[in-house]
């Protein structure tokens, strides 16, 4: 290949009378190179805010879920817990209880989830309490003690405060749907509580429908005993979550099963895959309209080097050099707008991400800038996806070059 690559180089660098064709030439390199640039910019964009997601997503839930199989929860939790804590890969492990309420302050209500914690334990597991902005969760803790005929604190999701109007301080009603047995039959059960704070994940599902309080009172107010429905865990490896749950589920016992963030979100992370493949097959189209301008430059080199190509196959040149002469110009064009796109690709990246200079609301994206997280992964991916689409763009023009009879090409010469 040192002819078809010494030809196809002087032919780049050459002067020609058209000079139309060197223009479209360096047009040609342009367009790779901003395809390339493009590419690499939106998918480490499109990375970056799947990456911020997760990272927020898995700080703020657990990453194992273990839960009888049965609805009548956990009753054995304590010995349980302290047995299941000390198997391989978990970090770290708290008691839940989960139920459905309605939360009421004066006309305004609001249907969620009352979430039963230690918080000396659920702050190691989840980062859902270390989000509050407004007041404190230190009430929740077990040392803090509270005097006779004060009410017990609760911790609200932004969302949800708004719906109800409530501030640290304001005291809601919850009702439990587990209510009590009476001679009139099952009566919910109303307990007022006072909020202590507000936290704020960013998460809306969480902020509009989540609440905390203490696992003994929760246990009091559904009337459930020393019963817990979850124990949470979080491990060392985000993603052996799934092969951990199966280990707990074994080290419990019969009649347990195990959920995993992984599962819980597959939705959602299959929403993030799709959004990844469509933006790279949406920017790549740049790719592909600088390999028609490779076609037409090769195209119209052809043309004009119609005598070079019979002198060279009258001097012996064999019709598979001619065609590598223009697929090596091809791939040449391929290669350096290529190299150029992936260095500006990658500069402008790490720019982004190093100096945040595009700015987001954080009201609605929970995050005052775009971040960037380059992979290198992308960078073969997009590399190798313009050297292709670039080779194919030579495939007429090099086929054309080689079908020129020497002859009739010098006839008039």
């Amino acid at each position: 290949m040192q002819f078809e690559f010494f030809i196809a180089s002087r032919y780049l660098r050459a002067k020609r009378r058209q000079a139309v064709i060197g223009v479209i030439t360096i047009i040609s390199i342009i367009g790779v190179a901003a395809g390339v640039a493009s590419l690499i910019v939106a998918l480490a964009i499109t990375n970056g805010f799947s990456q911020d997601l997760q990272d927020r997503l898995t700080a703020s839930i657990a990453h194992v879920q273990l839960m009888r199989v049965a609805s009548d929860g956990i009753r054995n939790w304590r010995d349980l817990l302290a047995r299941l804590e000390k198997q391989p890969h978990v970090v770290a492990a708290s008691p839940v209880l989960y139920e459905e309420v309605l939360i009421s302050r004066g006309s305004r209500a609001a249907g969620g989830i009352l979430k039963g914690v230690q918080p000396e334990r659920e702050n190691k597991v989840s980062g859902l309490l270390k989000t509050v902005d407004l007041g404190s969760a230190a009430p929740l803790e077990a040392n803090q003690t509270r005097s006779e005929g004060e009410l017990a604190p609760i911790v609200l999701g932004k969302e949800m405060a708004d719906d109800l109007g409530a501030a640290p301080g304001s005291v809601v009603m919850v009702v439990s749907p587990q209510g009590e047995l009476t001679p009139f039959g099952l009566v919910p059960k109303y307990v007022r509580f006072k909020v202590a704070g507000i936290f704020h994940s960013g998460f809306y599902e969480y902020d509009k429908s989540w609440a905390f309080i203490r696992l003994d009172d929760a246990q009091q107010l559904f009337g459930l005993g020393n019963t817990i429905s979850v124990i949470e865990f979080k491990v060392d490896d985000l993603y052996r979550a799934a092969d951990v749950g199966r280990q707990l589920e074994q080290a419990a016992g019969n009649g347990f099963m195990s959920s995993n963030w992984m599962e819980e979100n597959k939705a959602l992370f299959r929403a993030l895959r799709l959004e990844h493949l469509v933006t790279f097959i949406t920017i790549g189209l740049i790719v592909l309209v600088a390999a028609l301008n490779i076609l037409i430059s090769l195209i119209m080199m052809v043309m004009e080097k119609t005598r070079d190509i019979a002198v060279l196959r009258s001097m012996g040149a064999r019709k598979a050099q001619v065609r590598g002469i223009f697929i090596m110009q091809g791939v040449l064009i391929g290669v350096i707008g290529t190299l150029l796109g992936l260095v500006l690709g990658y500069a402008l990246s790490w720019a982004g991400g190093h100096y945040h200079f595009i700015s987001l609301s954080a009201e609605v994206y929970s995050i005052d800038y775009v971040p960037f997280a380059p992979k290198v992964s992308d960078g073969f991916l997009v590399a190798g996806m313009a050297l292709v689409v670039s080779l194919i763009a030579t495939i007429y023009p090099s086929w054309s070059a080689s079908r020129i009879a020497p002859a009739e090409a010098l006839r008039y010469e």
